[in-house]
């Protein structure tokens, strides 16, 4: 049976299916890994988080959790995950920028908080712009959960958990942009 005429067994979607399924399970325990060895190492740079992420894939390998096709499948996703994750932070930053002006505040904390968050505003607009383009979802990568925008029709998907993503129930697309 070819790709095309391969129906889906009832009651189980490509979204819900075992093996989707296990490879969602999988990117989670992936993703927890990397969390786990970054956290556990002195640097906390972008250089740091792309070791923390290979050693996982590494071990997560050798213990025969997934093949290291699928690990850096899965480091790809992770990497777009966490860019997704750095331009909503991004645009947090700004718009903390804009209500926590200093001209509005006044000298104290509040001031020395907008100061802060500017400077690092100023960075992280470096790296999202770096980042822009990674940041589309294709139907069948997966995701951890959040709201996907298909970009052809601007029809939402709620992702409640990690899950592959599906392609637009209301026209079939297959790009989308993600928001939390």
């Amino acid at each position: 049976m070819d790709e095309t005429q391969k129906t889906e067994p009832r009651g189980q979607t490509p979204e819900t299916d075992g093996n989707t399924t296990k490879a969602s399970a999988l990117y989670d325990r992936f993703a927890e890994k990397s969390r786990e060895i970054f956290e556990l190492g002195q640097e906390k740079s972008h250089e740091a988080w792309e070791k923390a992420m290979e050693l996982s894939r590494q071990q997560l390998t050798a213990a025969g959790e997934f093949s290291a096709e699928q690990g850096e499948v899965f480091k790809r996703y992770l990497r777009r995950d966490f860019n997704q994750t750095t331009e909503d932070m991004r645009q947090l930053g700004e718009e903390a920028k804009e209500y926590l002006n200093p001209a509005r505040l006044g000298a104290g904390a509040l001031s020395s908080l907008a100061k802060l968050l500017h400077t690092a505003g100023g960075a992280m607009t470096a790296l999202s712009a770096k980042a822009e383009d990674a940041l589309v979802y294709q139907t069948g990568e997966i995701t951890m959960a959040g709201t996907l925008t298909c970009l052809s029709c601007g029809h939402k998907v709620q992702l409640k958990a990690t899950s592959v993503v599906p392609a637009c129930p209301a026209c079939q697309g297959t790009r989308f942009r993600k928001g939390y």
